[in-house]
């Protein structure tokens, strides 16, 4: 076969035209034999060399050139032997390693158990929260009967529950909770304060504020809804419950005159008398509803402060034999 045939793979000679055929496919190899082939060619590798050229390494060349050393070629260009081999491939979606863990599973084992005690205490106390509450505000049944103490002593003051909201006729009064004390200055004598409105005070705190604090606007008011829902008309608790509602709401107003400074800077308040100031609201000007616009006055005897009613801030009594006759 003639090396520049167009039929064949043979390269062209310098300053001929690349034939544009494609290439033949590769001659069968033939068996080996002992004898050489004819012309003095030479074959090695079981690929045949045409043209009196040479093939080593198992490759068929022609136009004299040899290839040694693992080259090979791909469409007519020599390729080392480095950038020969077969494509690599990644598979983008294969599993990574394993994922760090996250969570409480991430602490160690001391702070695992301690956060799964937390979080079961937390459970346990709004399980029981959500049960209080809900005796509370069912019907009376056995359960509430034989634990009903127990009950009120969880609900009040804080979670007591009312309907007011919902009811037919909303309540349509202002009603100012005012304070005055008897203290004693820092030269020993005692002397009684003027009258601070202590709901005026919480109004004007609310009054222009996005976020008001929830002790603005529900702290004395509710503290006075419970007295006056656990009091007769003469003042006189009517259970156990009133007498928890006196407490909280001498508390509450101590606490706020000492804010107050009443009496001035050392002054100690030895003594709190509490007054409720109640006035209608008035009705529109398309109305016919007519009502009093005359304030209801509902004053408290005076009551002693203790130490106990003290400890939630507020300015200690000094010991002295006045104090003590005080009491």
């Amino acid at each position: 076969m003639d090396a520049y045939d167009k039929g064949s793979n043979a390269r062209p000679a310098p300053g001929e035209p690349a034939a544009s055929t494609p290439a033949a496919a590769p001659t069968p190899t033939a068996p080996a034999s002992d004898n050489p082939p004819p012309d003095g060619h030479e074959a090695s590798g079981g690929h045949e060399a045409s043209g009196g050229h040479e093939a080593s390494g198992g490759h068929d060349t022609s136009e004299g050139h040899e290839t040694s050393g693992g080259h090979g070629t791909q469409g007519g260009f020599v390729v080392p032997e480095q950038y020969a081999g077969p494509a690599q491939y990644y598979d983008d979606t294969a599993p990574a390693g394993p994922t760090p863990p996250t969570g409480i599973a991430a602490l160690s084992v001391p702070y695992q158990v301690a956060a799964a005690l937390a979080l079961a205490v937390v459970a346990v106390a709004a399980c029981v929260h959500v049960g209080m509450v809900f005796l509370h505000v069912a019907p009376s049944n056995t359960a509430s009967k034989q634990h009903g103490q127990v009950i009120d002593e969880w609900v009040y003051p804080e979670f007591e529950q009312n309907w007011k909201l919902f009811a037919p006729n909303p309540l349509q009064q202002n009603i100012a909770v005012q304070v005055r004390a008897e203290v004693r200055d820092s030269e020993g004598e005692i002397r009684t304060t003027r009258w601070y409105d202590l709901s005026a005070r919480d109004g004007a705190a609310i009054d222009g504020n996005l976020l008001p604090s929830h002790t603005q606007q529900n702290e004395l008011r509710r503290a006075w809804d419970f007295f006056v829902a656990t009091h007769d008309n003469a003042n006189s608790p009517n259970g156990l419950r009133g007498a928890l509602s006196e407490r909280y709401l001498r508390r509450i107003v101590v606490l706020r005159l000492d804010r107050e400074q009443a009496g001035g800077r050392g002054a100690v308040v030895q003594q709190v008398q509490v007054r409720s100031r109640t006035t209608n609201v008035p009705p529109p000007k398309w109305s016919q509803e007519q009502v009093s616009d005359k304030p209801i006055v509902r004053q408290l005897p005076w009551w002693p402060v203790t130490e106990t009613d003290r400890a939630a801030g507020t300015r200690p009594a000094r010991s002295t034999g006045t104090e003590a006759s005080a009491r």
